[in-house]
């Protein structure tokens, strides 16, 4: 009877009543402390279940709630009734009612009788424990909290805000080097008597009660002022994940349990009846077993916090849908954006396809509609052509496309009469590859021969739209492979930027673009250009355009006239 167990129970209570036997059957006295909150109609039939046990008594109540003084509370009576009720005990562990033994209690008592003198408690100075989640390090211990973080968050804010304002610092008590660990201990019976029974308990008491989460550094930093040998880990497995919660553990955890030779594992699924029936009912010999080795299984804990914050690239869905920047990844897969290609070239999208083997698609954010290929009204993943729909979340539209037809390269037409907002999220995106010509747009006014006054109004709505397209992609954020050129100096020599882009696209079978696509007719565009500037409208984009064309070499020079002598 070397090892007592105190159980902080509030739910649960078969399971509860299921663990307690166990520890008892293995000799160990066993004091549970049950929240206040339970109704006492649940109180009374789990203490009289228990009844038939002697070695099973219950503490006085306390009201329990995460990270306040009540959970420090009902350990100090339970410990108090411990020491007082059973002289033979030596250890006292700390566990929860969620707490399930993984290896024979016998194994436990002959590792802690080996170790008479030696505290397992987690126990380390703010500025060396990671873990710490809501942005409160050293102040949780210099600052006041009489509000609960959980039921009054609000308050709990602004009372923090204020005594930042204020520059208030509490005095910590002479002696005490604040600590932070786990709440799940395992303390010899010197150490506790001594923190116990210290005549400074309740100046310490009146100091721990406002601090924030007291249960996670009152034990650990008063066992510092007390204790001969102190193990900083827990004999108890407990996980936590990103946000501070503790993982929960199922039936098809059970190799994994095995796996980590921990005595105590929490937090286990009270519905989880495979563990129960294996720990609890057939112990296993721990005859190959090492010492207690959480870090065994930390990978896999590690890789499971890594697919819930990061996931997978471009896949988005109700239990994992992230936060600004935490997206890993916008997209699934590398897609190219053309801008001012179909304006300038006939037939722009059917060549670029025969060319690289890409679906190509129009206009995807025109405003009537989604231009998918081939004239397409619903495409993979059930996504429709419909403006409205595409609309309420374009970002999710082009995630959702780009991951539904992951494995085929995906191309599409954009300009400064699409969506804008879409743009900046492309510009940030790593898989886009983004090429614009930029003032193609005045390619189709200059052939449309419509009223030109109404032409000049569109030409400077067009190229301020372009110009705001143009600062994004631009931006010192914008992480898409991005080139841009006006159309002056894309028209001069147009195979070279059209065979990198191709290149750039990944074509299976890399080779000289044998086929061209057909450049539109822009005789006269010049003249159109200066019409506008006419006008008072400065087209500057599209870079400088003679008002004439060049008259071309004829084919053969004319000669210099010379002399023959006879």
């Amino acid at each position: 009877m070397s090892v007592g167990i105190i159980m902080l129970v509030h739910t649960a209570f078969d399971r509860a009543e299921q663990v307690a036997r166990h520890w008892a059957r293995a000799g160990c006295p066993v004091v549970i402390h049950v929240d206040s909150k339970v109704p006492e109609k649940t109180y009374g039939a789990f203490t009289k279940a228990l009844s038939d046990l002697p070695e099973v008594i219950f503490s006085p109540r306390h009201r329990c709630e995460w990270g306040t003084w009540g959970l420090v509370a009902a350990s100090q009576d339970a410990a108090e009734m411990m020491l007082d009720r059973f002289a033979a005990v030596r250890h006292v562990y700390l566990t929860s009612g969620s707490c399930l033994p993984l290896r024979p209690v016998e194994e436990l008592i002959d590792y802690l009788d080996a170790r008479p003198q030696t505290d397992f408690i987690e126990s380390a100075t703010t500025a060396d424990v990671p873990w710490t989640v809501g942005g409160l390090d050293h102040e949780r211990f210099t600052l006041f909290f009489p509000f609960s973080w959980r039921r009054n968050r609000y308050l709990f804010d602004r009372f923090v805000e204020a005594q930042r304002a204020l520059h208030v610092s509490r005095r910590i008590p002479k002696g005490v080097v604040p600590h932070m660990g786990s709440q799940w201990w395992c303390l010899t019976r010197q150490t506790l008597s001594a923190i116990l029974q210290c005549p400074q308990r309740r100046r310490h008491e009146r100091y721990f009660k406002r601090v924030w989460i007291p249960d996670e550094s009152y034990f650990q930093s008063l066992a510092r002022l007390h204790s001969q040998n102190i193990e900083s880990r827990s004999l108890t497995l407990s996980k936590f994940d990103f946000q501070g919660k503790p993982h929960i553990f199922y039936d098809d955890h059970l190799q994994l349990l095995r796996r980590s030779d921990c005595f105590v594992a929490r937090k286990i699924w009270p519905h989880a009846g495979r563990l129960y029936q294996t720990f609890l009912n057939h112990p296993e010999s721990a005859a190959n077993r090492q010492e207690p080795n959480p870090g065994k299984i930390d990978r896999i804990f590690a890789k499971a916090v890594d697919r819930r914050t990061r996931g997978r690239s471009g896949l988005y869905m109700q239990s994992r849908y992230p936060n600004f920047g935490w997206e890993n990844g916008m997209t699934a897969a590398r897609y190219s954006v053309f801008q001012g290609f179909a304006e300038l070239f006939e037939d722009f999208e059917p060549w670029l396809g025969r060319a690289t083997g890409a679906q190509v698609h129009g206009h995807l954010f025109a405003p009537e509609r989604a231009e998918f290929a081939g004239g397409q009204t619903l495409l993979n993943g059930a996504l429709p052509d419909t403006a409205a729909y595409r609309d309420w979340n374009p970002k999710a539209f082009l995630t959702n496309l780009i991951w539904s037809t992951r494995g085929e390269r995906q191309c599409f037409q954009f300009g400064p009469h699409d969506a804008p907002d879409i743009m900046w999220d492309m510009a940030r995106d790593p898989n886009a590859q983004i090429s614009v010509i930029s003032g193609a747009w005045a390619v189709p006014l200059f052939r449309s021969g419509g009223d030109f006054s109404k032409l000049r109004a569109e030409a400077a709505a067009l190229q301020k739209a372009e110009h705001a397209l143009l600062d994004q992609l631009r931006s010192p954020d914008a992480k898409a492979r991005i080139r841009i050129w006006t159309m002056a100096e894309f028209i001069e020599a147009p195979m070279e930027p059209l065979q990198l882009i191709i290149d750039e696209i990944g074509h299976k079978s890399p080779r000289r673009l044998a086929e061209a696509p057909v450049m539109l007719d822009l005789n006269g565009f010049g003249r159109f250009l200066q019409q506008l500037k006419n006008q008072g409208m400065h087209p500057y984009l599209m870079g400088d355009f003679p008002v004439e064309a060049a008259p071309r070499p004829s084919a053969s020079p004319a000669r210099k006239p010379y002399l023959v002598k006879n």
